[in-house]
């Protein structure tokens, strides 16, 4: 290959690349919901079992419903982003789908699974003796984690394909699966996707309570609401920024070309500058931002005498364009800048609880937690961006093009399917919005009416059934353990 060789595009490859984006970024809004939110859901559970509260049980409850509606909605999207490496990228499946498709059927096994153990949980409340039902959903974080997973070892592996041997025609052959499974680069992307998904969820459940607060809704139940995913998110997010580091740093090591992209790095050199930000020109040079001398050399190797490989390191074809290289930073830059912001944010909580032993008052505080969920989507948006266009050209990284991976049908065909898919995906968003929207409603007019007239006939989870309750028994259906809890004879 030669710097003059100019990789050829199929006219597909826009609409393809278009559709599998727009239904990722979807699909990767619900993911962090379905990965930890079931942990923190079992927490202010046990806590509710361990300290006889029926406010954390409530909680406990209400969560457990958003839970089992957001995994419903996730398992339609992360079907047909299933479905889209098939019918979107078939050369890539029918070459590399016996290597890397483990990953795929392993997150298929834990998605199943997943299932049974929420709907075990979800109708257990009211079914079950308390502690055996929180015993029956304790799996469930781990099963989440099972499934992601799957899901970044696949991506791992696209990312730093290893565990087989190329054949004379290409094939891969004498696949090793442990090899495969834990690619390279899997342990860094694995850890840093579940620190910021344990990190999303997190704020984006405490920052509806922080909207709650800043509408004068300051009982026990909006505090507590707010404390357990707030304090699950404080603590996953120093935790993040060092994993944010290792990750950044095997990307150096492992895709050097990409981490070029990701820092602007034109040309191969030590002591090289770090730019928050800009943007770089087809001469090489960079405009705008905020340049730190050395920085960046020293992040990749703790020394300013660090060599970092630029972009003209290797021929244009296999490196990312310029316009792509300018995404890919900017990308990186937001997910650097919105991380450090909800760090901060972390540290202003710990900060007032250590001096004080209590939370925030300020209304600042509670405005800025309540946009934290949005900005942690942000920030984990803007790291699957980096992730997947700092790999371009390649499908599979230095095997494959994304343009000799794509599909034959025509890009017609591709638009409409495209289309097609944000009109559905657009209904998709508007139901589960409508659904959590009556759901608060309805929980809402429960505690107004529990105000006024006292909660109905044991207002726990546990126990009798309620006069009102979004699942278990009726009103009028006999309880299984009778009137008093005493066993049915």
């Amino acid at each position: 290959m030669t710097d003059l060789m100019v990789l050829s595009v199929p006219a597909q490859v826009l609409p393809a690349r278009a559709q599998m984006a727009f239904t990722l970024a979807y699909h990767i809004i619900l993911v962090p919901i379905g990965v930890s939110l079931p942990f923190i859901t079992l927490l202010m559970n046990f806590l509710g079992l361990r300290r006889n509260d029926p406010v954390a049980l409530q909680l406990a409850r209400r969560w457990s419903a958003v839970m089992a509606v957001t995994f419903a909605v996730g398992a339609v999207t992360g079907t047909v982003l299933s479905f889209e490496f098939g019918l979107l990228w078939p050369a890539m499946l029918g070459r590399f789908g016996d290597v890397f498709g483990l990953g795929f059927t392993i997150e298929g096994w834990a998605f199943f699974l997943e299932a049974i153990l929420i709907g075990i949980y979800l109708y257990g409340w009211r079914r079950m003796r308390p502690w055996p039902h929180f015993l029956a959903g304790l799996p469930l974080p781990l099963v989440a984690v099972v499934g992601a997973f799957g899901v970044l070892a696949a991506n791992a592996w696209m990312n730093t394909p290893t565990g087989f041997v190329e054949g004379p025609p290409g094939t891969p052959s004498r696949v090793n699966i442990r090899r495969a499974l834990f690619t390279p680069i899997f342990g860094p992307e694995l850890w840093h996707f579940l620190g910021a998904a344990y990190m999303t969820a997190a704020f984006l459940v405490a920052g509806v309570y922080a909207v709650g607060w800043l509408r004068g809704r300051r009982d026990r139940y909006h505090r507590l609401g707010f404390a357990v995913p707030f304090g699950v998110g404080a603590i996953a997010a120093p935790v993040q920024v060092v994993l944010g580091d290792v990750v950044a740093r095997a990307v150096f090591n492992l895709q050097p070309t990409k981490f070029a992209a990701m820092e602007l790095v034109w040309n191969t050199d030590t002591h090289v500058t770090e730019y928050v930000f800009g943007r770089l020109n087809p001469d090489g040079t960079v405009s705008g931002g905020i340049p730190i001398p050395w920085f960046d050399s020293i992040l990749a190797g703790f020394s300013p005498s660090t060599r970092v490989r630029g972009l003209t390191a290797v021929p244009p074809n296999t490196r990312p364009a310029i316009p792509l290289a300018n995404i890919t930073h900017t990308a990186f830059d937001v997910m650097v800048v919105v991380g450090s912001l909800l760090l901060l944010l972390a540290i202003w909580c710990g900060v007032v609880l250590l001096r004080h032993r209590r939370l925030p008052e300020s209304r600042w505080f509670y405005r800025a937690a309540a946009l934290a969920g949005v900005a942690a989507v942000v920030c984990m948006e803007a790291g699957w961006v980096t992730t997947e266009v700092g790999r371009q050209p390649w499908i599979v990284y230095q095997y494959m093009y994304v343009a000799d991976a794509v599909t034959n049908i025509g890009p017609a065909a591709l638009w409409i399917s495209f289309g097609t898919i944000l009109v559905i995906y657009g209904l998709i968003g508007w139901g589960l919005v409508a659904v959590l929207r009556h759901m608060r409603l309805r929980w809402r007019a429960q505690d107004h009416r529990a105000a006024r007239v006292g909660p109905p006939d044991a207002g726990v989870p546990y126990g009798p059934p309620e006069a009102e309750v979004p699942y278990g028994p009726r009103p009028g259906a006999p309880h299984p353990t009778g009137p008093r809890g005493e066993d049915a004879r």
